[in-house]
């Protein structure tokens, strides 16, 4: 199923029943806590991403956004809290993981078969989205860094999720891929689809719906002032 935003209201629909129309969330993270040894991480982080909205949470180093996102994508289980994910999820790591033995055509062929779509159409568009097709008979190895990114991102994204989740995922890209990825990022919102940013560093912060600071175990909303 992929995302979409509501159909507009037929004609005669009465004004207050089109205000209540408010999207689903995708990403619930309500009171989470996670301690390694004695050493807390997240204290009390509690975040809400409903759908077509685009989120950043940003931070130091070291300031728990690893713990955070794992535990947000379910590879990692919170001491205290809940976690709740509607719909489809996207997820493309900060560390790349391919094989090299496989060409970029072949890795989309096996993530084809794990998401059982029935063709790769979804895949083709992203290849010339992000101005990399010329390298589908190319191994990862023989790949620049930007360029394997982009193939990452494609993985992350074939399958057309509802809540897409992006850890530092324009690393190594150019000026053109950088501004192609805020392209497909405004298209993938207008089909309703969540998107969480996450990064040490978040440039073009107006871009965002809201952007969280992790500090101290918690989330932070910054304001527009400091966001601009």
């Amino acid at each position: 199923m992929t995302c979409r935003r509501p159909r507009p209201d037929p004609p005669g629909t009465p004004r207050e029943d089109r205000l209540t129309v408010t999207p689903p969330d995708r990403l619930t993270l309500t009171h989470v806590r996670k301690t390694y040894g004695r050493s807390p991480v997240l204290a009390d982080a509690t975040l809400t991403v409903p759908a077509g909205a685009l989120v950043g949470v940003t931070g130091e180093n070291g300031a728990g956004k690893s713990t955070l996102l794992r535990i947000a994508v379910g590879q990692l289980a919170a001491d205290h809290g809940q976690v709740t994910r509607t719909g489809k999820l996207g997820y493309c790591p900060q560390q790349i993981h391919l094989d090299d033995a496989l060409t970029v055509e072949q890795h989309l062929r096996l993530f084809r078969a794990a998401y059982r779509l029935p063709d790769l159409t979804r895949a083709e568009e992203l290849l010339d989205v992000l101005g990399y097709a010329d390298s589908r008979h190319r191994r990862p190895g023989r790949l620049s860094g930007g360029t394997r990114q982009k193939l990452n991102l494609t993985l992350a994204l074939m399958h057309s999720p509802d809540l897409l989740i992006l850890d530092e995922p324009h690393q190594g890209f150019d000026h053109t891929t950088y501004e192609r990825f805020w392209t497909l990022t405004e298209q993938l919102r207008s089909d309703g689809c969540a998107i969480v940013v996450v990064s040490h560093l978040l440039h073009d912060r107006a871009r965002f719906d809201t952007v969280h600071h992790l500090r101290h175990g918690r989330l932070h909303v910054l304001s527009a002032e400091v966001r601009a």
